[in-house]
Order: structure tokens, then C-alpha cells, then sequence
């Protein structure tokens, strides 16, 4: 399944356009909060524009023939696609592309890529769909290093075999979340997961950085999927069992799941499958109580109930994405089989919502069968503006707003401390960067020891001092979060923004072994150096 051509300063395809009406009503929202009179757009970069640097080194034959230097590829490839990227590519600042990016279609390719790297002090960057967020994709500034490759696995995209006895699927790691499901969907199977960035990333990324899915209960992360996997290193070529389930020894899974690239390259991969869900139940509920909200919320979570949805959405996101009169609180719940009737869970979950001060109207409650009908309609409002929001940032970073996310998670009993804590370091940090601001949250994924709150900051930028704004922010927020015994991702990664604070979070003998596997798997740490854990060559730190 072939893509159209991906935008290569911002989110997604170049040729999607939202409809006018929402442009221009969310552009009036953020007029309207920060009283400004208006959004002067800066235009987007045009490829005509760039002149990127020229390659810093020559590339033998044998790798020439799946390789190119041509400059929408190399600028495609300089910038994963969170603020910070999109900010420096809006300002037409491609001063650090790669030097070249293959396209590897086979092992072979990707092994003599390594030899000719290793051997050259070449950086090589694993890139799968480039929706990085956290630095996870960007060249090394490192002098170390004579140049950099950017390894794109897109030719690495055929589901290799189905076992349905199993329900099982070998799957080559380049293959993008559309073309993937589409390849199940014909034998009544999905992996299901789908993150936000499901359309523009593929099973290797979701594996190499530890995504998380949508659905919010049980099956949170790409891990509960991974049967076996496979990966090239430069040291060989390392391939676990198909197994269930195993006891002897750590998970050899695990060593990789997460590792963003660093001690080598996923090729394939085994997926444990389910069976496309057909039955379903949801239902959207208001809250006047916030507070009653967070104890309904942690109620299911420890129900047994497991809801494919549950997602708590503070009433300044509820307004902003269609949903909420902004004063409630409002929880999206669902529930999803392919086998058993859905009706009586959520009737069960909405008793507890019930009993928490909770309200709905008839037309917020659906339970259906197939296709046969529709989801409330508020759920389907949050869905589409849910997927939008990522190009809704597009214009609204072109216009000097600062938009940005940020996500955590803590145990119920600390939720209270800690979300105060996290809500007041970051209103302090925006308001004294930038003068004023929007901060909203929701709950993405509910544990029955804890939520996962996902932050979003909106506020106005300086022109020319973004960057500086939202560092600072980021920084503030970062800090407190560690500080308060959080995680500084959930599902986001490690990449380069957060290395910091993980090395922070992370027991220093921890860190001291996965370097010493680096070093093993990667004697000239030519794999992505500067993610995840710090380069010994880097004495900038």
C-alpha cells in the first residue's frame, strides 16, 4: 500500500486540508483566549527553497543503487515531527540533514550498510515513519561522526505469513499501520493498536520506541503483542522464539523492545492478533464534579471491567475539541468483543458512574453490532477532531503559537499531589514565558494502580523565540514531574528531549548495562548515538 507524499516540515500528507470552517474556528478560539487581533501565517517552506548541505561523503556502488541525496528525501528525514521540529523547519532551518537515505530492501542491504558505516564513522539513523516526537529520528550533531545515513524501512512492508490456529502474524517491521490491519483484515484479524500516529508509522517504530495504542485498558502497549522479533545489530543478527509465554531467564524481547534503535535494527517481527471486535458498547458521560470524576474513573479502572475506552477529558478540552459546554468533565467509555454481548459492562459501568454524580442523555448511549449503528455522536466528534489535531498544529505553529503535549503517569493514591503539583508548575512556567496560556488534560490509558494524564499547552509565542519558550516550559515541567515521582514519557519514548530526565529517573547501574550492551552489540556506536542514553563521544554534557 503506496502512501501519498508526506509533508516534509509538519504532520502528515502534503495535500490534506482540513475544512475552512474548523481552521477558522479554532483559529478564533486562540484569538479569542489570548486576545490577539489576529494570525499573521508565515508560509510553509517550499522544497525550492532549501539548499542543503552538500553530502560530506561518497557512497561505495554497491550501496548506491538503493540510496539518494535528492533533497526532499534528505529533508523529509531531518526532523522527527513535534514542535521543536516543526518550528525549525517552518523557519527553513535544515542545517543538519542527513547525508543520504537508503531505502534497504533486503538483510544484505542493511548489513553492508552497517560495514560501510562502522568502518567509515558514519552515523545510521533506524527511521520508520519519521513520526518521532521526542528527537528520536534527527542526525547526531556529534563531530565525531563524518556524516549520517538515514535508514528508511519502508520496502521492509509484507506480512510474511498468518498462522490463524495461533492467531499469530510474521510481519516485516517497515510495514505502515493502514497497509498492516488492511493485510489482516481479509482473515477476520487486527493487531489493534492503533496510536494517533497510526496512518504516518509502522510496526518496527511501534516496537523500537514502545508505543502505546488508543485503547485505554489490559492491551496498552505494543509489548503485550510482541511474540518474537528479529534484528540486525553490527555485531549479527539476533532472532527470538515464537513462544506464548516463556520462564527461562529475562525476556530476550524486552532487551530490544524500547531500545529506539540503538543496538540494531528490527526487520521482522511475530504479532500476537485478536479478532476484529464486531459487538460494542459506549457511552459518553458528564461530570460537574471533577474531583467525582477522578474517583469514578479509578473505580472502573479496578472493576475488572476493562473498557476499550475510558478516557476522562478535562472540561477546557472537552470545549476545545467540540465535546463539552466547559464546565463538565466528560468520560468517553466503551467496550468491544468479537464474541460476547458488550451491554452488560457498560450497563455495569454506568452505574458507577451513576452512583459518582455522573449524567448522560439517552442519545449518549449506544450498543450495536457491526455496522448496523452508529457510535453516540459525541464520541464521533472527539474521533475526528482527535485525528485533526495534529494538523490543526500545522497552521497554528505557522501563526507563532506555541502547541505542544506532554504525558505522565502516577498511582491513584499520589493522583490528587502530583496532578496539583504538575497543573500549577506548568500554568507558572507559561505564564511567566509567555504571558498567558491554555492548559488542558485527559486521561489516556487507566491501570488499577494509576492513570496516564496526557497535558496540552497552547499559548502565544514571541516570533523568532519559540524554541526558547518551550524549552523553558518543558524544562519547568520536566523537572516537576521527576521531582514528584513520575515517568518523563508514557508512550511518547526517550529519544533525545527526554535522555535527561531519564537519566535522572533511571538507577545510574541500570544505565551503566545498557551501555555496556550498546558498547557489546555496537562497538563504534554508529546506531542512532545521542538516543536514549548518552554517547561517550559527546563532551558537550
Amino acid at each position: 500500500m503506496k502512501q501519498r507524499l508526506r509533508n516534509f516540515w509538519g504532520w502528515g500528507l502534503s495535500d490534506e486540508i482540513l475544512p475552512d470552517a474548523y481552521i477558522s474556528g479554532f483559529k478564533r478560539m486562540v484569538q479569542l483566549a489570548f486576545g490577539l487581533n489576529s494570525l499573521d501565517e508565515t508560509p510553509p517552506p517550499q522544497l525550492s527553497e532549501l539548499s542543503l548541505r552538500p553530502s560530506r561523503f561518497s557512497l561505495p556502488s554497491d550501496l548506491k543503487s538503493f540510496c539518494t541525496s535528492e533533497t526532499y528525501d534528505r529533508a523529509n528525514h531531518t526532523y522527527g515531527k513535534s514542535f521543536r521540529d516543526m518550528v525549525r523547519a517552518i523557519n527553513r532551518n535544515f542545517d543538519n540533514p542527513p547525508d543520504y537515505v537508503a531505502y534497504p530492501s533486503t538483510e544484505e542491504d542493511i548489513v553492508a550498510l552497517m560495514h560501510f558505516c562502522a568502518e567509515k564513522e558514519i552515523s545510521l539513523i533506524p527511521y520508520g515513519g519519521g513520526s518521532s516526537v521526542v528527537g528520536g529520528v534527527e542526525p547526531t550533531g556529534e563531530n565525531q561522526y563524518k556524516g549520517s545515513i538515514s535508514c528508511d524501512m519502508m520496502n521492509f512492508d509484507k506480512i510474511i505469513r498468518i498462522n490463524n490456529r495461533s492467531r499469530t502474524a510474521r510481519i516485516q517491521a517497515g510495514i505502515y499501520g493502514p497497509a498492516l490491519e488492511a493485510g489482516l483484515k481479509p482473515f477476520g484479524l487486527t493487531i489493534r493498536h492503533f496510536p494517533q500516529s497510526f496512518e504516518f508509522s509502522t510496526l518496527g517504530g511501534w516496537i523500537a520506541t514502545r508505543a502505546g495504542g488508543h485503547f485505554a485498558t489490559l492491551y496498552t502497549h505494543i509489548d503485550e503483542f510482541v511474540q518474537s522479533l528479529r534484528l540486525i545489530t553490527p555485531k549479527g543478527i539476533i532472532e527470538t522464539r515464537e513462544l506464548p509465554s516463556a520462564g527461562d531467564g529475562p525476556d530476550a524481547n524486552r532487551f530490544f523492545i524500547g531500545s529506539e534503535g540503538i543496538f540494531g535494527i528490527i526487520t521482522e517481527a511475530t504479532m500476537r492478533l485478536q479478532s476484529i471486535p464486531a459487538i460494542r458498547s459506549s457511552a459518553v458521560v458528564r461530570f460537574s464534579d471533577e474531583k467525582a470524576a477522578l474517583e469514578v474513573t479509578r473505580s472502573i479502572s479496578q472493576s475488572g471491567l476493562h473498557p476499550a475506552n475510558a478516557r476522562l477529558i478535562s472540561a477546557m478540552e472537552s470545549f476545545s475539541m467540540g465535546i463539552g459546554n466547559g464546565a463538565d468533565t466528560v468520560l468517553l467509555l466503551g467496550f468491544e468483543s468479537h464474541d460476547h454481548d458488550q451491554e452488560p459492562k457498560l450497563s455495569r459501568a454506568l452505574d458507577i458512574c451513576k452512583e459518582g454524580g455522573g449524567s448522560w442523555n439517552v442519545s449518549d448511549v449506544s450498543v450495536r453490532r457491526g455496522n448496523e449503528a452508529a457510535a453516540p455522536e459525541t464520541s464521533e466528534q472527539w474521533k475526528t477532531n482527535f485525528l485533526r489535531a495534529p494538523y490543526i498544529r500545522n497552521t497554528l505553529v505557522r501563526c507563532g503559537i506555541i502547541m505542544e503535549t506532554f504525558e505522565t503517569v502516577t498511582t491513584w493514591d499520589n493522583l490528587e499531589t502530583f496532578h496539583t503539583k504538575i497543573i500549577g508548575t506548568v500554568e507558572t512556567a507559561v505564564r511567566e514565558t509567555c504571558g498567558n496560556g491554555i492548559v488542558m488534560w485527559r486521561f489516556t490509558h487507566l491501570y488499577p494502580d494509576g492513570p496516564v494524564i496526557y497535558y496540552t499547552v497552547i499559548a502565544p509565542g514571541r516570533r523568532g523565540e519559540e524554541l526558547a519558550q518551550w524549552d523553558a516550559i518543558k524544562a519547568a515541567v520536566s523537572d516537576a514531574i521527576i521531582a514528584n515521582h513520575g515517568p518523563i514519557t508514557h508512550h511518547h519514548a526517550v529519544g533525545r528531549d527526554h535522555r535527561p530526565w531519564f537519566e535522572k529517573q533511571s538507577p545510574q547501574l541500570f544505565l551503566s548495562v545498557l551501555h555496556e550492551m550498546k558498547s557489546n552489540l555496537d562497538p563504534g556506536w554508529i546506531l542512532n548515538p545521542g538516543v536514549l542514553i548518552k554517547s561517550p563521544f559527546n563532551k558537550s554534557e
